[in-house]
């Protein structure tokens, strides 16, 4: 167990549950929730290098056959921990604001509510394979994360980068709207009365 724990996959698996904290640090730089041009494009470099992580550790654990239980474990709740940091922290600082603070918590509640579930059917021994259209739907969140990350520094640079994550962030939470709802469809036949 102790050898297939600290495998490269998971490694970048703890990697990636590392980065959150760090993410939030560079928010809070100045001993207060500091939304700098410093302080984005250092939460982005993180965020970047954690989001290339979810790719790697998957890939890698399948091709190296290194794939474990904590891995399984983990690197959902991994995604799971980098996304709903950063949202809330992005909504702490006001750059989710009115309206998208619903996509927001679409993708929160989505998220809460499928790993519960999979905790439901896991006693149950019942597996339900992620779906090549949830596989989109992170890689829409994290791409969306990340122009929200850049925000205001980002649209020095890029006009509209702020307006583009926002865009993305419903269209991620349409696509969690969809995929939540099949995990349920799929996972209802399971529930006892």
């Amino acid at each position: 167990m102790s050898s297939r724990a600290f495998n490269v996959p998971n490694l970048l698996t703890y990697g990636r549950i590392l980065a959150v904290p760090l993410i939030v640090l560079c928010f809070f730089l100045e001993g207060r929730l500091q939304s700098s041009d410093f302080a984005r494009w250092s939460a982005l470099t993180i965020f970047i290098v954690a989001s290339i992580t979810d790719f790697l550790d998957g890939y890698l654990a399948r091709i190296w056959k290194q794939t474990s239980n904590i891995g399984r474990v983990l690197d959902p709740i991994a995604d799971k921990l980098l996304v709903a940091s950063i949202l809330l922290l992005l909504a702490a600082d006001g750059t989710i604001a009115g309206w998208t603070l619903w996509a927001a918590i679409i993708i929160l509640c989505r998220e809460i509510l499928v790993s519960g579930l999979r905790e439901y059917l896991a006693a149950l021994k019942v597996s339900v394979p992620v779906t090549q259209l949830a596989k989109w739907k992170t890689t829409i969140q994290l791409v969306a994360v990340g122009f929200l990350l850049a925000g205001p520094a980002g649209d020095k640079i890029l006009p509209y980068t702020t307006e583009m994550g926002i865009t993305l962030l419903w269209i991620a939470a349409v696509l969690t709207l969809y995929t939540g709802y099949d995990y349920f469809r799929a996972g209802l036949k399971h529930f006892e009365d």
